[in-house]
């Protein structure tokens, strides 16, 4: 069986790119990333898959007249490079029933919370703002609600009384590219089921 072949959807810094290409790089998950996609150019995660020799490719969303047109372009990309799985990584628009129809069940995605708590913008700040005890990331499958999917794989952080949000959220960060690249290699190995909104992991 080959390596799985991720196209991974960003618009930021990348960070959580940068851990899943480190772990294909190291062996570490039966996996590779075959492209980056960005609506954002300036994107450093297109930088950070030029350094690693994967096709970065920017999509601009003004240049469509529907997300669904926009969508489409998308979809051509990740088929011409033969993905299997989508990635999002810090990735700011909400995925559409185009993309998600055509990657039934492969459209995954990190979240700087312990969902269902805190869905969308700065789950981390959120959290802090509550007054939580514990915190943390959730890796989940997307379907059309924002950050509703089924959850694949989550962690768990303390919130210290001398936190800030920043604190705490580089402290969730630390979690999200170690349990990312976990995910992908359950999904890699095959040993993700789904059963209605639960997710078994042989």
């Amino acid at each position: 069986m080959g390596k799985l072949r991720l196209g991974v959807l960003a618009s930021g810094r990348g960070s959580n790119l940068q851990s899943i290409m480190d772990a294909a790089a190291a062996g570490k998950i039966k996996a590779e990333v075959a492209a980056v996609i960005s609506d954002n150019k300036d994107a450093f995660a297109l930088e950070r898959a030029r350094k690693a020799g994967i096709p970065a490719l920017h999509v601009n969303p003004k240049n469509f007249g529907s997300k669904d047109e926009y969508e489409r372009a998308i979809i051509k990309l990740l088929k011409d490079h033969d993905v299997q799985l989508v990635c999002l990584a810090g990735y700011m628009r909400i995925v559409g029933k185009v993309i998600l129809d055509a990657f039934p069940n492969r459209v995954i995605n990190i979240h700087p919370a312990l969902l269902p708590s805190f869905p969308g913008l700065h789950g981390q700040h959120q959290a802090w703002e509550y007054g939580v005890k514990y915190s943390g990331c959730t890796v989940h499958f997307v379907d059309e609600g924002m950050d509703t999917g089924p959850i694949i794989i989550q962690a768990v952080v303390p919130v210290f009384d001398d936190d800030t949000a920043d604190t705490l959220a580089a402290r969730i960060l630390e979690q999200e590219h170690i349990i990312y690249p976990e995910a992908i290699g359950l999904l890699a190995e095959g040993r993700v089921k789904l059963n209605g909104r639960k997710v078994l992991v042989k």
